[in-house]
């Protein structure tokens, strides 16, 4: 009897483990099914009872390439790529950035002014008109230009007329006269050839008078300077008056640093 019951007793046991064998293996094939039935289901957007299938991939799950320029991407408020990061401090330095550059092309495109000093008579020839009771003279002068500019200075142009007793005695025009470069100083020379004759005839006897050594007279000199730089324009003048040897050839030696 004892026997029965064993043998009896491992039947069932048998059955229970074929029994659960076959399930595991019907819920293995229908979670395969499933799978296969899942990735075949097209993609829906639920919205309450209905659904839509999606508009972007039509139910595929993929994009179109063609659609990718066209479809926009939507980000969460609370991402930190909207989040500002240190825009005050960029705005700030970015201001005066450009401030500073501002700063710098004014200082030195700014113009500035440029200096005109005389510096005299070098040199005067002499001829002497014997039958007109004339007197010729070339009479060679210097000008200093000093450019305080961070550019080049264009001299274009230099008018010089010389009087004796409120009568023209000569004048000089010059064009293209020079270019004075940047922070530095320049010595131009120019020369005014002069005519003692008509109304002033009376001073060929006192040129030529043998008995006077030094034949000195005063002439007044109006010289007007035309200098360009960065499309701006701007004219100097100097009046001086100026002693000069009539009676022959003087050469004077200038100190150009004095200058």
């Amino acid at each position: 009897m004892g026997s029965t019951i064993s043998a009896y007793t491992s039947c069932v046991t048998s059955m229970k483990q074929a029994s659960n064998t076959n399930v595991e293996e019907d819920d293995l094939l229908d979670g395969r099914d499933g799978e296969e039935d899942i990735a075949q289901f097209p993609y829906v957007e639920f919205t309450g009872r209905d659904s839509i299938t999606c508009p972007s991939c039509q139910g595929t799950g993929c994009i179109p390439t063609e659609q990718v320029n066209e479809l926009v991407a939507l980000i969460p408020y609370s991402d930190q790529r909207l989040q500002p990061q240190r825009t005050k401090l960029y705005v700030v330095l970015s201001i005066l950035m450009c401030l500073l550059i501002c700063g710098l092309v004014v200082f030195f495109l700014f113009p500035r002014t440029v200096g005109v000093q005389d510096g005299g008579i070098r040199m005067v020839k002499v001829w002497f008109d014997k039958e007109n009771s004339i007197v010729n003279l070339a009479m060679t002068s210097t000008l200093g230009f000093t450019n305080s500019n961070f550019y080049s200075i264009s001299v274009d142009s230099l008018i010089s007329q010389v009087q004796y007793m409120n009568t023209v005695i000569g004048t000089q025009q010059q064009t293209n006269v020079s270019v004075v470069q940047p922070l530095s100083e320049k010595l131009v020379n120019f020369t005014v050839k002069l005519e003692l004759g008509g109304s002033l005839s009376y001073l060929y006897n006192f040129c030529t008078l043998s008995s006077v050594k030094v034949h000195n007279i005063v002439v007044f000199v109006r010289t007007s300077v035309k200098f360009s730089y960065i499309g701006h324009t701007s004219q100097s003048s100097l009046e001086t008056y100026q002693y000069i040897d009539c009676g022959a050839n003087s050469t004077l030696l200038v100190d150009h640093h004095a200058l």
